[in-house]
């Protein structure tokens, strides 16, 4: 195994005319690159400590080589008495007490500045759903869900031309329809939650990866140096769709920030639902099928056929064929116990009556009901 790998490097700085390759492929083994003093810090500590670990065990196991070597029974050698030897109880109990010392206090030091969340320029609320992440700014009203983008077609594809087209592209399973944007330079604290079962928000790039536990508040912070994009994923195992629930910050500078919450502010103010508007069965269907794609397909399937026996099929189930009043109260609450989670979070009064609309009316349901928002908001709790 040695012999190939250097092997690999030496044929990599032949071509090369230098070793500038040889160290960026070393980095993809590393920690990634630091985008943050927290990441720095963390990235400066894990190397002081695998340097020490390194000298540690050149010198025991180095010391235990020379020994049995040179001083094997073969040449004559008899083992030396230390029963009750002072000197070495001593120094076998100093010289490691001086050594944890010394990791302990940059380490120390390095979890104290993790934890201050004090005095932050702005703060961002990010919730854990299976499977994919909320965001509140809480400063700029802004809110909004991220999703994976990865298309689901490339995803399932096993096929030979399928795994060459995974291999192709570009961030694969690390993109989203809706990325955290951030002004670089300014103090961003985070706070984590869930509202399902725990995940974990992971940006190595900014040394961050805290814990979203449903019921608890927890949080974190981090101040971007460099204007670029930053990718994460979900580092807590939380079910079926674990590995598909990425994370991507944008780091922009604050002119480009400023003009990103403008643009959002309008977003949500076009995209907002009249309360008086009275909607068609049709417009709760084609709205219905959206809302679908984007939450419930990933685990009951685009023919709404499941995936047996965590996710039963809709297509012709007692819930989507029985009194809609049930259909309602199983996609609001969820049901405890199973993979089935709750919506009355995540989605509006309309997004739910309409994609309980759809799933009424499509494949083999043929129900010809139509739930309104007014039912839905009805059967809240």
């Amino acid at each position: 195994m040695i012999s190939k790998w250097i092997k690999r490097f030496a044929v990599v700085a032949a071509a090369a005319g230098s070793l500038a390759p040889v160290l960026a492929a070393a980095e993809q083994y590393n920690l990634q690159a630091p985008q943050t003093i927290i990441a720095r810090e963390i990235y400066d500590l894990h190397t002081l400590i695998f340097v020490i670990c390194c000298v540690i065990f050149v010198v025991v196991f180095g010391a235990m080589t020379y020994s049995i070597i040179y001083h094997r029974k073969s040449l004559g050698h008899k083992a030396a008495q230390f029963h009750e030897n002072t000197t070495v109880e001593i120094a076998w109990t100093v010289v490691p007490f001086v050594i944890l010392i010394g990791m302990a206090v940059p380490a120390a030091k390095t979890i104290i500045q993790m934890k201050d969340t004090s005095a932050p320029d702005m703060t961002i609320k990010a919730t854990g759903y299976q499977w994919k992440w909320g965001y509140d700014y809480l400063q700029e009203g802004i809110s909004f869900y991220s999703s994976l983008a990865t298309p689901r077609d490339m995803i399932t594809d096993n096929s030979p031309e399928g795994y060459k087209k995974r291999e192709g592209y570009a961030n694969y399973l690390l993109e989203v329809d809706n990325p955290v944007v951030v002004p670089i330079g300014k103090k961003i604290r985070i706070i984590l939650t869930a509202n399902d079962v725990i995940h974990a928000w992971w940006v190595p790039a900014f040394g961050v990866k805290q814990d979203a536990i449903p019921g608890f508040v927890r949080d974190s912070w981090f101040k971007v140096d460099k204007a670029g994009t930053y990718r994460g994923q979900c580092a807590e195992l939380c079910g079926k769709e674990h590995g598909f629930m990425p994370i991507v910050v944008e780091a922009v500078e604050p002119e480009k920030y400023a003009q990103w919450v403008a643009e959002q502010k309008k977003k949500m103010a076009a995209q907002a639902d009249d309360p008086n508007k009275v909607y068609t069965a049709d417009e709760l269907k084609a709205r219905g099928e959206k809302v679908y794609a984007a939450n419930c397909q990933v685990c009951h399937q685009p023919n709404g056929m499941g995936t047996p026996p965590a996710f039963p099929p809709l297509s012709g189930s007692k819930i989507a064929t029985g009194p809609k009043e049930g259909h309602i109260e199983r996609v609001l609450n969820g049901k405890p116990g199973t993979a089935m989670a709750a919506f009355k979070q995540q989605l509006s009064d309309v997004d739910i009556a309409s994609v309980i609309t759809f799933e009424r009316n499509s494949w083999n349901n043929k129900t010809g009901d139509m739930v309104s928002p007014a039912d839905v908001k009805n059967l809240r709790k």
